[in-house]
């Protein structure tokens, strides 16, 4: 079941009541329930928000997403279940057990996942995806040689433009692309617990301050799901990070992704993906499963 995303710009007080969400508007003093279990992710990001402690409880046993943002309205924090799979602590065991070798292993085939996505978008906008063949064809254990950083270059300028510069920190077409990878990152370390990996045990990405590197390792490959809603706002002239270009973005968990034999909506996917991992670790199989486009 495909869970429901909620997005609260406006100022709100959110509390529970027989398992329904109850959001009562300041302004209008309109009241408005969802059903708890509909719910997979919660954006907060007006400041004036308050919300109950059942409220909270709720969401996490139900592994739902909360999202909060800072004052500059850009997602900051997050909330999520840490015991929502029955076998999570022999699967966390799995996690620490992995080899460096199966490691090295597994950020390959996510980087090769990764560059092949950006070819498949660039080919779907007719701007020469397979220019990058030769990278991701290419993808050495642990990606060795940072076929992902000389991907990305000519990726960059194919999609945005030669002027462009991919930053972590910046305005416009920048502020946006964080604003969604925010997004995606949400889902992912969702459906990382939910799979009953630990999201702290990363493959690739070790920075001591992060506390989802798993979920930075594994969203990679659908980073260009977002990069695709960017492009096309930036064809409709849309290159600032507002309200407009926020709700697009929030779509992105519901966008259509494909494996080999199926197509699923990217919040199932990300599920998939998790779950594949937990089989790698577990040794019931080599590949990590990621869409393709």
């Amino acid at each position: 079941m495909v869970k429901r995303t909620l997005f609260f710009a406006s100022p709100c007080r959110l509390s529970l009541k027989d398992s329904q969400l109850v959001v009562e508007n300041h302004a209008t003093g309109e009241v408005k329930t969802v059903p708890i279990e509909d719910v997979g992710y919660v954006v907060i990001e007006n400041q004036q928000v308050s919300i109950t402690i059942p409220a909270l409880n709720a969401m996490s046993e139900n592994n739902c997403a909360v999202v909060f943002c800072d004052n500059r309205h850009m997602p900051s924090s997050m909330l999520l279940n840490l015991d929502s799979n029955t076998i999570q602590a022999e699967t966390y065991r799995f996690q620490i057990d992995a080899s460096l070798p199966m490691k090295k292993n597994l950020w390959k085939q996510t980087i090769e996942a990764k560059i092949r996505n950006q070819a498949g978008l660039l080919n779907m906008f007719g701007l020469g995806g397979d220019v990058l063949k030769p990278y991701y064809s290419n993808v050495k254990s642990g990606d060795a040689d940072n076929r992902e950083g000389l991907a990305a270059r000519i990726y960059w300028r194919r999609l945005l433009g030669a002027e462009f510069v991919r930053v972590r920190e910046g305005d416009g077409l920048n502020a946006m692309l964080n604003y969604g990878y925010s997004i995606l990152r949400a889902g992912m370390a969702r459906a990382i617990v939910g799979s009953g990996l630990f999201p702290s045990f990363g493959l690739f990405h070790k920075n001591r301050y992060n506390a989802f590197p798993l979920a930075d390792d594994l969203m990679e490959p659908y980073r260009p799901y977002v990069d695709s809603i960017v492009y096309e706002l930036f064809l409709d002239g849309r290159i600032e990070l507002t309200p407009y270009v926020k709700q697009a973005l929030l779509r992105v968990l519901f966008k259509d992704a494909s494996f080999e034999a199926d197509r699923r909506p990217l919040e199932v996917a990300l599920t998939i993906t998790s779950a594949s991992l937990v089989k790698c670790l577990r040794g019931e199989q080599r590949s990590v499963l990621f869409p393709r486009i």
